[in-house]
């Protein structure tokens, strides 16, 4: 399946806790300021861009861009008393794993997708559970296309928090591989276990 096939349109919709998620595809160009200020910061060491140049950057998303298994998205905050107002919160990047170094370290199933995901910053006050409810909206963007059978994640083994998170919505362990630059934490979600996980925490929608 092309990792394109459900989001060939710019927006999809979504609902955290804190509000509805709207999602739009990254335009490297436009979004190359904010890319490069999220990811060179300390908070996104395991994403392994510290140093990089935003010229760097935006040709990382470029190639994303370009690319016909992988694809990076960026989820905003609708401000409930101005539709118009949003706060780029999150980033996604999904991809087929075949195409991707993770496809050597385990054998790859049909309706499997790669996901990254970074959190930035609540404006304002923090907001309890913020983490959380981005995976979960990050995940229900994912299966909302229908062939997805399986959620795949590597996290750097050191990465315990977003570990944590994972399990929280349904991940399961598989074993640690070796990747580009780091150990990965290779870890599954199928769509029942990602379900079970919405149900043991409270979430219908």
């Amino acid at each position: 399946m092309s990792v394109l096939s459900s989001s060939s349109t710019a927006t999809a919709a979504g609902r955290a806790r804190w509000g509805a998620v709207t999602w739009r595809v990254v335009d490297p160009d436009r979004d190359g300021d904010l890319l490069h200020r999220w990811l060179t910061a300390p908070r996104a060491r395991f994403w392994m861009m510290q140093g990089w140049t935003r010229e760097q950057v935006v040709a990382e998303y470029r190639r994303i861009t370009d690319s016909p298994t992988h694809e990076a998205l960026l989820g905003h905050l609708v401000n409930p008393a101005d539709a118009a107002a949003t706060e780029p919160a999150l980033l996604v990047e999904r991809y087929e794993p075949a195409s991707d170094p993770v496809g050597a370290t385990y054998p790859v199933q049909p309706g499997d997708v790669g996901m990254h995901l970074f959190v930035a910053p609540p404006a304002g006050p923090p907001r309890a559970g913020w983490t959380s409810e981005a995976m979960h909206a990050a995940l229900v963007l994912v299966f909302a296309d229908p062939s997805v059978r399986r959620v795949v994640v590597e996290p750097d083994v050191d990465n315990l928090a977003v570990q944590r998170l994972n399990a929280r919505w349904g991940f399961e362990v598989v074993r640690d591989v070796d990747l580009p630059g780091k150990t990965g934490r290779l870890s599954t979600c199928t769509r029942a276990a990602f379900e079970r996980a919405r149900t043991e925490n409270g979430r219908t929608a």
